[in-house]
């Protein structure tokens, strides 16, 4: 197989916005939607836990029963957050106190000690479908004065004492496709509008979710026009985009202002049915097509770095392409560099990374990696991305190829590690160069790169490339 063959792919770098990440804070409404009296109080996220889950459950009752219900109250606050349920139609808070509508919270009550330990373990988990990303809006009610199409809180008792685990009762309840997550991060969330308008010649991960986002609205309103999802504003994204305000009775500019964004997250909320508890919404496959063949302007993924990574690599060969910090940050510096690349292989100068640019910059990488002399290479340091490295990974893995030219470069100055062949395939040799290299700098043996064994070869190799400069 020639290196023309290659379609490269990147299954080391995880999709993006999988885990929804807790709010450090949440707006809470002291009264219905539209009360314009009612206060709006902003408090911390597991402040806002326990203080629903005290006003919604008795402290007695079993601690899977807890253990439950707290798991649907973070969903259905998580929904609400993630969806812009309320934020997209106007209002400036993210969730009610009225239970007609949302659950019920009592400012500055007080908590009792048992909810609070649960809810401290397990305050960042919520409910999610197998396959899908929003947390689900799970719905509960008390299950003797009213019933519901979600869980019954009393009823939830019941499956406590009869010896179900928090997770099978809500399984009893949601279905057996639900799973929980657990989010390790911690935003302060402010709204998803991006801050500046949209508007023609724009480009970046804010169009492309956009252009989403009209493209499952045209599903249910063919009025507005379908888009192709590219992440590039166009003269047809404008147009759906008028379109879109003229249908929705907004001013028709083919801008996307604050107005505009959100009344586009509003209606794809409703079509897509994702703050109900069956719902539509999005999927891993559906994540997993839209983000398949695009790298976008302005995204944070992990993949940007390896991006940035080739980009240094080629700017070797091409002086005219500038290097780029390598920090998972598709910003201006590694547009403008992308750019200049595109325009060196002929392809319209777009700063965005599809399949095609991909292909050719992992191609010049190739290249450059197995052609020019060992002692000319000077790779720059790669961030460790969340996977190890071992034998039985092949080309689909451009960090294999890496790791060869290090060791290779090392066994230049440590007899005990055998150089390897570059081919990009982690075999038998390579796993005998890792041990040796493990075992020379006091690591454990695995022969497996690790976090730790992938830090201190690159170190070794950075060293070994200052020391080779001195003595040139």
């Amino acid at each position: 197989m020639s290196i023309s063959d290659i379609n490269v792919v990147f299954p080391e770098a995880p999709l993006p916005h999988v885990i929804v990440p807790f709010p450090l804070y949440i707006t809470v409404h002291l009264g219905a939607p539209d009360d314009d009296q009612a206060l709006n109080v902003t408090v911390p996220y597991l402040d806002y836990i326990k203080n629903v889950a005290s006003s919604e459950l008795y402290p007695t009752w079993p601690k899977e029963a807890l253990r439950a219900n707290i798991h649907a109250i973070t969903s259905v606050a998580m929904n609400r957050i993630f969806t812009e349920w309320y934020r997209s139609r106007g209002y400036d808070f993210d969730i009610t106190n009225t239970t007609q509508y949302d659950q019920a919270y009592v400012h500055e009550r007080g908590i009792f000690d048992t909810v609070s330990d649960i809810s401290n373990e397990i305050f960042n988990q919520y409910i999610t479908r197998e396959g899908h990303i929003e947390p689900l809006f799970a719905v509960f009610c008390d299950g003797r004065i009213s019933q519901c199409d979600g869980m019954y809180q009393w009823g939830s008792v019941e499956l406590a004492n009869q010896g179900y685990t928090a997770e099978e009762i809500l399984k009893y309840y949601y279905g057996d496709d639900i799973t929980l997550v657990e989010s390790t991060a911690a935003v302060e969330i402010t709204g998803t509008y991006p801050g500046e308008p949209l508007s023609l010649g724009d480009s970046g991960i804010d169009v492309f979710r956009m252009q989403h986002s009209l493209s499952i609205i045209h599903d249910n309103f063919p009025l507005v026009p379908d888009v192709a999802i590219t992440g590039f504003f166009d003269e047809n994204t404008e147009n759906a985009v008028r379109i879109f305000q003229e249908a929705f009775n907004l001013p028709v500019t083919g801008i996307v202002d604050s107005d505009t964004w959100y009344k586009i997250r509003s209606i794809y909320i409703a079509v897509t049915s994702i703050a109900e508890l069956v719902a539509r919404g999005l999927t891993f496959e559906e994540l997993q097509e839209l983000y398949a063949n695009i790298v976008l302007q302005g995204a944070t993924l992990p993949i940007v770095a390896y991006i940035e990574f080739f980009i240094n690599i080629v700017s070797q060969r091409y002086n005219t392409i500038k290097p780029v910090e390598i920090d998972t940050f598709y910003g201006p510096e590694t547009t403008e560099a992308v750019r200049e690349f595109q325009t060196i292989m002929g392809l319209a100068p777009t700063g965005i990374i599809d399949q095609q640019t991909l292909n050719l910059l992992y191609r010049e990488v190739y290249s450059i990696l197995t052609e020019i002399p060992q002692e000319e290479l000077r790779l720059p340091l790669l961030p460790f991305l969340g996977i190890n490295l071992s034998e039985g990974l092949g080309l689909e893995y451009p960090r294999i190829l890496f790791l060869e030219i290090m060791l290779n470069a090392l066994s230049a100055i440590y007899p005990e590690i055998k150089p390897v062949e570059i081919n990009g395939v982690f075999g038998p040799e390579t796993t005998a160069a890792v041990i040796a290299f493990q075992n020379l700098f006091g690591l454990p043996v695995t022969g497996v790169v690790d976090d730790e064994t992938r830090n201190v070869l690159s170190e070794a190799y950075q060293l070994f490339l200052a020391e080779s400069e001195t003595t040139a």
